[in-house]
Formats: structure tokens, C-alpha cells, sequence
């Protein structure tokens, strides 16, 4: 079987150790060279969410989108500067990665992994700062991090020290020894997803200590009861499964997109197609915005600048969408929201 040269692991053992890092690019700089972002850790990021901390530290959230994996934080060394930006743009270059332990109770912690800090030694199969962030993972299993149900998109709220993580399923949940229910995963062989919030000890992005609690448990009130039906914020009007991406506004509303089951049958009767709704952070209520094409997932937002443009990606499309007249073949394509009015996409 032919195969390209340079994934023959027998002679580049280290090819798989260059794939699941978060690059940095400057968007103002087309020349400037992309930078690997090292200290951010190894693994299958699905997105890098940050804030600048009260003391002015960076601060970013990471999920690794997988069953059973983790949920990271990177505190940078340094503080943002206002008025320096070739400085600013060193920030993620040097710090410290932690990883998430949720307890039951509505407590957590981050464990730090650092070379000699949390059994992290030689001794027991670590030998360097860099092998720990080459092997994530395995470092954050060592330390019991709390497996979770494919952690992807992380979103900090824009004022107040909220962050918000999408959970979006995991059938593995509950028949697997490492991955139990229990905590932010509340649900065995979980199809459905959830969202899971967390407050920083004192307001500060930096603590080692957190609070949380589930923001939303996707699920299906028309052919389901108890848990799997979801949380009492879900209704037949609003009902979704795997939640995917997350993203707030400046107005401090949670716009929630799916990336799951659209069969429309047995357990995801009535949820149709993937979809985007949008959600109260304080009070929980959820709405639906938008429901995309079939086969889809709805993936990727931002606004112009006087919030009354929304741009939405729809990935990987079927059937003939968006091109029917044209030549009816497919397109991941993206698409421009205005309200009729031209006023503020969500007031």
C-alpha cells in the first residue's frame, strides 16, 4: 500500500508529535511566520479561548475534543502591556498549563503540570517541561484530571469571569473504567451533550480553585424522560443534541452551535437538522436562531463591528446546498445575518 514517506513511523518515530499544537498567526502581518504556541500543550485542541487576567496575565482555555479527554488552562508568565504590542505578542510563549479536576458538589481545582510538580518526575516516566507538554494527555491522566464528554469550543464571557464549555457527546461515557458518571458528565452512554460553566475562586482567571455547575443538558422531552429528556431549559421549541461551538456577543449573549445527529429519528425525533441558538447566561433561557442545511454543521461566528452583520459558517453541507440552480454540488460556504429592520443581530 502506497503511503507518503514521512508518516513511516519506523523511521520518523516523532512525525505523530508534530500535529496537535495551536499556532499563533499575526492577521495584521501576511509575512509574519505563524508561531507554535508549545506551552499551550499537545492535543486535540478544538479551540484556545482567552482573557487578560485582573493582574494582566493571559490567560487561555483550551478543550481537547475527544472522549475521555481534558479541559486545560495556560497562565502566561507575563503581563499585557496597552502600549507594546511586538511585547504582547510573546504572551503565550512562556507559562504554565494546568488541567481541570471537577468534584462532585460544584467544586474544582487545576492541577498544574509542571516537570516536578504533582509526581510529574522522572521517576515515573516524565523527563522534561517538554515531554509533559508533548504528552498531554498522559500527564494530565497521571495527575486525575476528570475525563470529559469531548470538551470543543471554550467561551469567556465579555464582563463578567464566566466561561462556558461545550460538551459534545460521549456513548463511551459510563461503560468505560476511566470515564465514570459523575460531575459535569452526569449521563451514561451520552448522545445528547452539555454545557458546563465555571466561575474562577475570587474572580481570578489565575486561581487554582473554581466553581461550577451545567449551564444546559442537551436532549430530547419528546421521546425521552429524566435526564435524557434534559434540563429544565430545554423544551420542544429549543431541544438540540452536541453542542459544538460557543461564542459570545459584547452584549454578553451565548450563541450556541450543534454539530450532531440530524437523522430527525428514534431518539433525535423532532430536533431536525443542526442548528444555532442563542442563550441567556444569567437566566438560562435558550432560543433557537437558526437551523441550517442538511447535513451540516454549524460552525464559526463573528459580527462587524456595529453587531448588525452576523457571519455563520455552514461546513460540509448536502444535497445540493447552497447551489441548486447553479450546478448543485454542495459548498461549505458562509453566511451574512441582518435583521429587516438593520438593527442589532439578538436585541
Amino acid at each position: 500500500m502506497a503511503h507518503e514517506e514521512r508518516f513511516n513511523l519506523a523511521a520518523e518515530p516523532n512525525e505523530a508529535n508534530r500535529f496537535g499544537w495551536v499556532v499563533e498567526i499575526d492577521p495584521y502581518d501576511p509575512t509574519a511566520r505563524p508561531k507554535k504556541r508549545t506551552a499551550l500543550g499537545r492535543f486535540k485542541h478544538e479551540n484556545a479561548a482567552m482573557v487578560i487576567n485582573s493582574d494582566g496575565r493571559a490567560v487561555v482555555y483550551s478543550g481537547d475534543d475527544e472522549r475521555g479527554e481534558f479541559l486545560y488552562k495556560f497562565v502566561s508568565r507575563d503581563t499585557y502591556r496597552p502600549d507594546d504590542r511586538d511585547h504582547n505578542m510573546t504572551l503565550l510563549e512562556q507559562g504554565t498549563l494546568y488541567v481541570a479536576k471537577f468534584h462532585d458538589g460544584g467544586a474544582g481545582e487545576w492541577i498544574e503540570l509542571s516537570f516536578g510538580q504533582n509526581g510529574l518526575t522522572q521517576a515515573n516516566g516524565f523527563n522534561s517541561e517538554a515531554d509533559i507538554l508533548v504528552r498531554a494527555r498522559m500527564a494530565a491522566s497521571f495527575v486525575g484530571a476528570t475525563t470529559m464528554d469531548r470538551p470543543e469550543w471554550v467561551a469567556c464571557h465579555p464582563s463578567s469571569p464566566m466561561v462556558f464549555c461545550a460538551l459534545t457527546n460521549n456513548t463511551r461515557r459510563g461503560t468505560n473504567d476511566q470515564q465514570p458518571v459523575g460531575g459535569p458528565n452526569p449521563r451514561a452512554e451520552n448522545q445528547f451533550g452539555q454545557i458546563v460553566r465555571w466561575v474562577p475562586e475570587n474572580r481570578d482567571h489565575t486561581s487554582r480553585r473554581f466553581g461550577w455547575d451545567l449551564y444546559a443538558i442537551a436532549g430530547n422531552p419528546m421521546v425521552k424522560t429524566g435526564a435524557y429528556a434534559g434540563s429544565d431549559n430545554i423544551t420542544t421549541e429549543n431541544m438540540f443534541n452536541s453542542p459544538d461551538g460557543l461564542v459570545f456577543d459584547r452584549f454578553g449573549r451565548l450563541w450556541i452551535q450543534t454539530d450532531g445527529n440530524y437523522s430527525n429519528e428514534g431518539d433525535f425525533a423532532g430536533q431536525g437538522n443542526n442548528q444555532m441558538l442563542c442563550g441567556d447566561p444569567v437566566t438560562g433561557h435558550i432560543r433557537r436562531f437558526l437551523v441550517g442545511p442538511k447535513g451540516c454543521e454549524v460552525t464559526g461566528l463573528t459580527f462587524s463591528d456595529d453587531h448588525r452583520t452576523m457571519l455563520v459558517g455552514i461546513q460540509h453541507p448536502a444535497g445540493q446546498w447552497p447551489n441548486t440552480a447553479r450546478d448543485g454540488v454542495p459548498r461549505s460556504s458562509v453566511v451574512a445575518v441582518r435583521r429587516n429592520d438593520g438593527g442589532v443581530i439578538g436585541a
